[in-house]
């Protein structure tokens, strides 16, 4: 159950900005949260990416450094709005992400930040599934997403966030194998033969992941 708190969050940029550096800090800060799914991206002229469920640009921010064509989805239109004021230099669509408007195989790269824990159970599928439609094969979707600490240090803290700012499907994520997920789309990643450990990496003592797949080549 969402409380006052997420809805503030949202409401007021502020908020929610500083709460993410804050939340950051556990990795060495917000510039290099940001990044920490993009290690070792190749990049290459011409590609395409897209920031999957942009919000109001704060991963964008950092797409458009590393790659000349980035477009920023979200079905909100006020994050949208914020989003081409923070990042004018990214192209902007609305839309929702289990329902893109984009023609299949389109995008080289598919990046998106905290995003993946707002979804309900099928709501995750579909989109991963929409994912895959819309990138070319061989290419890249990574994330970052909460994951259920390895370290019990770190418990405390992350339940803590989640209690005041998120709903109970990033619970749910919590229990939710995704490279098997993923591995059941029709990703692969970290082995020839489908999706091992190999292509997640685990920071924050556990309590967030990193990961990367690739559409396999027919």
């Amino acid at each position: 159950m969402a409380t006052i708190l997420r809805d503030w969050s949202y409401r007021y940029q502020w908020l929610y900005d500083g709460i993410s550096r804050l939340a950051a800090l556990t990795v060495g800060g917000e510039a290099n949260f940001r990044q920490l799914a993009l290690k070792n991206i190749s990049v290459t002229p011409n590609m395409q990416v897209l920031d999957l469920c942009c919000g109001s640009g704060q991963a964008t921010a950092y797409l458009v450094d590393r790659f000349s064509s980035v477009t920023g989805l979200d079905a909100s239109p006020r994050s949208i709005q914020r989003a081409q004021h923070n990042v004018p230099t990214a192209t902007y669509v609305e839309g929702w992400a289990e329902a893109m408007p984009f023609s299949n195989e389109q995008f080289d790269l598919i990046h998106t930040s905290v995003a993946l824990h707002e979804m309900k159970p099928d709501q995750l599928r579909q989109i991963l599934q929409e994912v895959h439609r819309v990138l070319k094969p061989g290419g890249t979707f990574t994330f970052i997403d909460f994951h259920a600490p390895t370290n019990p240090l770190f418990v405390p803290g992350l339940y803590l966030f989640l209690l005041l700012f998120e709903t109970e499907t990033s619970w749910q994520l919590l229990q939710t194998n995704l490279l098997a997920l993923l591995h059941q789309v029709g990703f692969v990643g970290g082995d020839p033969s489908g999706i091992c450990e190999a292509a997640r990496t685990l920071y924050a003592g556990g309590s967030l992941q990193a990961i990367q797949v690739k559409k396999q080549v027919n």
